[in-house]
């Protein structure tokens, strides 16, 4: 980001922290499963649990559909935010997945919809105009059960994230959950908590970089242990994290 953006990178800060009410603290993802069946339960197999869900599903799934949704509010294509945004939804393999993506977008869009101005009369913070950012309200009321990404893709163009710096976040943010889950389900410390974060920083770029490249016939993914164990966890019998 440059100087002409004097607010994105606070405002990105604001987007991914874990203070954000939304309930991304709320869920493991499957990995409190596979921590119960001893798929995962060290430092290292934490990292590449971590780390394979990030390339194989998130960077061929998640980044490169927030790209698009990005791209569809800066053109008001109201038909590529429904498209894609049902594309999301329906790759979620387990009912857990999908729940998770529907209640995380209204959480955000409730938050969003409530903190940004509603007229001129207050103070703009770098925002796009009132006029803009009032005609994307009115698409949202018209998309059906818009899932986390469209929300989030809307908060980043409403307050002029580039789109890269958007998707970095974004995949951090998961990283960041799933490390703080792996803290208390492993359990890990908090030192080898952050030597994991450190560790994924070149896969979070590379998946960056790699979304930007797919085409639209090279979207979606295929992780069987990662869909097994969200489909498990939803009937786990003891679970500290929502399901």
């Amino acid at each position: 980001m440059t100087d002409t953006e004097p607010h994105a990178w606070i405002r990105l800060w604001q987007l991914i922290s874990p203070s954000l009410p939304i309930g991304t603290y709320a869920y493991s993802q499957g990995l409190e499963t596979a921590i119960e069946k001893n798929w995962v339960g060290n430092e290292s197999e934490t990292q590449n649990w971590i780390k394979g869900i990030l390339q194989d599903s998130l960077g061929m799934l998640d980044a490169p559909i927030l790209i698009r949704l990005y791209q569809a509010w800066q053109s008001n294509d109201l038909n590529a935010l429904i498209k894609w945004n049902q594309f999301l939804l329906a790759s979620r393999e387990s009912s857990e997945l999908y729940l998770e993506d529907q209640q995380m977008g209204q959480a955000l869009w409730r938050l969003l919809n409530d903190i940004l101005p509603i007229s001129n009369t207050e103070p703009e913070n770098n925002n796009l105009p009132i006029d803009t950012i009032n005609q994307y309200r009115a698409l949202v009321k018209q998309i059906d059960t818009p899932g986390f990404a469209v929300i989030f893709s809307l908060a980043a163009v409403v307050w002029k994230i580039p789109v890269q710096d958007s998707v970095r976040g974004f995949l951090w943010s998961w990283c960041e959950n799933q490390v703080a889950a792996s803290i208390k389900l492993v359990p890990l410390g908090q030192t080898a908590g952050q030597r994991i974060l450190s560790a994924l920083i070149p896969a979070i770029n590379n998946s960056v970089s790699n979304a930007l490249k797919l085409s639209d016939d090279e979207i979606g993914t295929l992780a069987p242990g990662f869909s097994i164990a969200s489909a498990q966890h939803e009937v786990q019998y003891s679970r500290l994290f929502r399901s």
